[in-house]
């Protein structure tokens, strides 16, 4: 009897093992199904996003530098509700500070520590607030020393490379997503 007890326990567990395991899934239930992406490039010292379509309602941005590091730093970006349109800005001079058009509706909340420079920072990651959105990175130091080889309507769109508005047309929703666009496969 208890021999019976016990492979009935034994073959509950096992039938519970296989069952949770089965229904695992190495993604994280918000991940989208294809990578975030946004685009950046450096012209005349100053560093530009690009949404790649454009974002509605936006009402924070935040950019974060050599993010999970020691050196993590961040600059954030607020706007009043109902928020803002978004899809090209110029975020950073080269020199430290801000750019020429932060004048606009987003305007700097949490500026960079005082003598920052971003541009020996490893990588960069761009976070937008308001609008459904996925965060997207970049390779700072590939940004700088690229962008002068391509057209100012290219833009660097983290794996997927350097695009312009018909090159995010055609890869947005196939091999990757920009920022704001809602996942298709959920």
């Amino acid at each position: 009897m208890a021999g019976t007890r016990r492979r009935r326990r034994l073959a509950c567990a096992a039938l519970l093992v296989a069952v949770l395991t089965a229904g695992c899934d190495t993604k994280s239930q918000f991940e989208p199904s294809l990578p975030p992406e946004a685009g950046f490039r450096v012209d005349g010292g100053v560093l530009k996003l690009w949404t790649g379509t454009p974002c509605a309602g936006v009402i924070g941005l935040t950019l974060v530098f050599d993010s999970g590091t020691k050196q993590s730093t961040q600059q954030v970006w607020t706007a009043p509700k109902p928020g803002v349109l978004l899809e090209r800005m110029d975020l950073l001079a080269s020199a430290g500070g801000s750019a020429p058009d932060t004048a606009g509706p987003l305007q700097v909340q949490t500026p960079l520590p005082a003598g920052y420079d971003w541009t020996t920072a490893g990588s960069l990651v761009v976070y937008i607030n308001g609008p459904t959105s996925y965060g997207a990175t970049a390779d700072v130091a590939q940004v700088l020393r690229e962008s002068a080889q391509h057209p100012s309507d290219d833009y660097l769109f983290g794996k997927s490379g350097w695009l312009d508005a018909s090159g995010v047309q055609r890869e947005n929703k196939k091999s990757f997503l920009t920022i704001c666009t809602p996942d298709p496969n959920r």
